[in-house]
């Protein structure tokens, strides 16, 4: 019987696990994921800010699963050998498969900030991070100026600053600050001059040092490459992503910085049989970025060929648009629209971003309440 393994239960997977659900296929489907529930990283500064509850921002697996006919085992993918059509997992188990869907996105970069040791939170994996905010922000609310750090400029590590000042200032901690350590090249790479100047704006108005230097930790927070140094009583890692390790001896044709590398099809350029999504590849053909809004998008691709490779069907292609739109949430119901050159800003900005992120969840939990232990 044919075996798809599919690793990692990110956002792309679960156009997977719907595609499965009205299919009846008679193969062997495996899905490898560390638990049952999908954190939408879209929400988390939501749940941050308090505007949201952990399980307004989760996606449990499970009923997926069971739908579409899919064995999970909840570990970890530790290697992937493409000659032998093997995979190894963190349990140990060793399974061999006929089509793999890599999905597993990546890794924070914590290099330079090692040294924190346990002041330090990396955003990734999500789960570590819900798991642990709300003892950082229970210490803030006990504890007088406190101060948090948050390094990495990119759209979460802003939007990550912005939710954890109003989660101070509504939980009424004592003079708790958050700076913001971006890159000397600024915040938000890649957006509009006037997107970038709303946001600096913001950061101001509502309290965020924002410092554009490179920082390095130390036991007691951050050196900066300016000369400066920052207290900080944890930092919130949101450096620049990097690929999972294991993937160097995976056999797989991988880009300069080791991501997968795969076609217009998500396909693997060396392994056909395998194909990839989200934060994990990068495309041979075009510059796509890693972005959560492009793992959306190429969910349904990814599902409608790994089910054409079964059946020998055509394969179809993920054409990205010329521009994504991208709602930045600014800490209270307020966000940021950004949009190619175009910018606005406002309290109706959040309602848009919350009707389309409640509508993504409702599409893949709709089964929510069918499952039962």
């Amino acid at each position: 019987m044919y075996r798809l393994i599919m690793a990692g239960g990110g956002h792309a997977q679960l156009s997977v696990l719907k595609a499965l659900a009205q299919k009846s296929l008679g193969i062997d489907a495996v899905l490898i994921t560390p638990g049952p529930y999908q954190i939408y990283s879209g929400m988390l500064p939501g749940w941050i800010a308090g505007h949201y509850s952990l399980s307004d921002c989760q996606i449990d697996l499970r009923p997926l699963a069971k739908s579409a006919g899919i064995r999970l085992i909840f570990s970890q993918l530790v290697k992937v050998n493409a000659k032998q059509h093997r995979v190894v997992l963190s349990n140990g188990m060793h399974l061999d498969y006929d089509g793999l869907s890599l999905d597993v996105g990546s890794e924070t970069d914590l290099s330079l900030l090692e040294a924190a040791g346990e002041r330090l939170l990396p955003i990734k994996p999500l789960a570590n991070f819900v798991r642990r905010w709300p003892t950082i922000l229970n210490t803030a609310s006990q504890q007088d100026h406190y101060q948090l750090v948050v390094v990495g400029g990119g759209a979460a590590g802003v939007e990550l600053a912005f939710a954890a000042q109003h989660a101070f200032a509504t939980q009424r901690c004592k003079q708790a600050t958050v700076a913001l350590v971006a890159s000397e090249s600024g915040i938000l790479p890649g957006h509009a001059k006037a997107v970038k100047h709303r946001a600096r704006a913001l950061l101001e108005q509502r309290g965020i040092t924002l410092v554009q230097a490179q920082a390095v930790s130390t036991s007691g927070g951050v050196t900066l490459s300016n000369g400066r140094s920052l207290a900080a009583d944890c930092i919130i890692a949101a450096t620049g992503a990097r690929p999972p390790t294991w993937l160097r001896d995976s056999d797989l044709a991988l880009d300069e910085k080791g991501y997968v590398l795969v076609d217009a099809h998500h396909r693997s350029t060396s392994h056909p049989n395998v194909l990839a999504a989200g934060d994990v590849c990068m495309r041979s053909d075009i510059k796509l970025a890693h972005s959560g809004v492009h793992a959306v998008f190429a969910g349904p691709v990814l599902a409608h060929n790994l089910i054409a490779a079964i059946n020998g069907h055509a394969l179809e292609s993920y054409r990205p648009r010329n521009k994504s739109l991208y709602l930045l949430a600014t800490g209270p119901k307020h966000a940021i629209a950004s949009w190619g050159a175009f910018s606005a800003q406002g309290h109706w900005v959040w309602r848009w971003k919350n009707w389309i992120d409640r509508r993504f969840m409702r599409k893949y939990g709709a089964l929510d309440n069918e499952y039962k232990e």
